[in-house]
């Protein structure tokens, strides 16, 4: 008689050990126990990984997705992943804004995931002011980041549900000149002075001065989740390590934008970073990783 084979385990057994190791790197909780983590093995060059025999597929190419996010170590530069998402024809939402939804739910559940996984999660004003959003880990089991909104000119209002629900920690961000002016609005404890934030020519935020500020509290892995200006200013300014985009099968025409970059004369000028595809339902995760050497055209 052929003995049955044991179910390998999955997502659900996976992901509360995600959420280990990230609290062990926040210095929140003890590492995990070692039985727990018998799967896994620490490669001194390839970082952490999984056992293939132990897992079933889906679990392996969540961990593979996540692989990056989970090698942070817990001290060293700040290190950041963006994510869009954005239909065929390059839009992140209507003329008029309407986002909701471009990708699909697999998609949502992952940012919610990215979200539990990183110290912060950054947004522009832009983003903050149109989809009013929570920021929180609300799909996912998982503590909830620290919810970071860029507003150099201090135009959200104190009723955003991110400045006055208190689930989660919140800073608004300005210029170090601005810092009273914000604490006005939106209390002291709510508000990050940058020295030098707005010390660009071109009056964009100097991003390297906020990664900076975030990293002096503690705030090293972060998420920037939004929306195109600020996901492709990091980009820009050489701030992104890594990025998700997430393509939907579905045609918006006229509508907003995701990234808007500094255009090659030539295609040979066109940088084309490593990067990975993952299936999502029915949208297409790219995986970009900016770090990693581009490959030629």
């Amino acid at each position: 008689m052929t003995p049955t084979r044991r179910a390998r385990p999955g997502v659900e057994a996976l992901w509360p050990l995600c959420l280990a190791i990230v609290r062990h790197r926040r210095g929140m909780g003890p590492p995990p126990a070692p039985d727990a983590l018998q799967p896994f093995t620490r490669h001194p060059t390839h970082g952490l990984m999984l056992d293939e025999d132990a897992w079933d597929e889906e679990a392996l190419e969540l961990f593979a997705l996540l692989k990056p996010v989970l090698d942070r170590p817990p001290e060293g530069p700040a290190w950041v992943i963006g994510q869009l998402g954005q239909s065929l024809d390059g839009c992140i939402a209507t003329r008029g804004g309407d986002s909701n939804f471009v990708n699909g739910p697999q998609v949502l559940l992952h940012l919610h995931r990215l979200r539990a996984l990183c110290d912060a999660v950054i947004v522009g004003a832009g983003t903050a002011a149109i989809d009013n959003p929570q920021l929180t880990t609300r799909q996912v089991t998982g503590e909830h980041p620290v919810r970071v909104l860029i507003d150099p000119s201090l135009r959200l209002a104190p009723t955003l549900r991110v400045l006055s629900d208190r689930q989660a920690p919140t800073l608004l961000v300005c210029d170090a000149a601005r810092e009273d002016e914000a604490a006005r609005r939106v209390g002291a404890g709510q508000v990050l002075g940058v020295p030098g934030l707005m010390s660009n020519a071109d009056g964009t935020p100097d991003l390297r001065a906020l990664l900076s500020a975030l990293q002096q509290r503690g705030l090293r892995v972060l998420f920037v989740e939004g929306g195109g200006i600020t996901v492709s200013r990091f980009i820009a300014q050489g701030c992104m390590d890594r990025m998700h985009l997430s393509v939907a099968p579905v045609l918006i025409g006229s509508g907003r934008p995701g990234l808007s970059l500094p255009g090659g004369a030539a295609m040979r000028d066109c940088p084309r970073p490593v990067s990975r595809v993952f299936r999502m339902g029915a949208d297409v995760l790219w995986d970009v990783d900016f770090r990693a050497a581009s490959s030629p055209p």
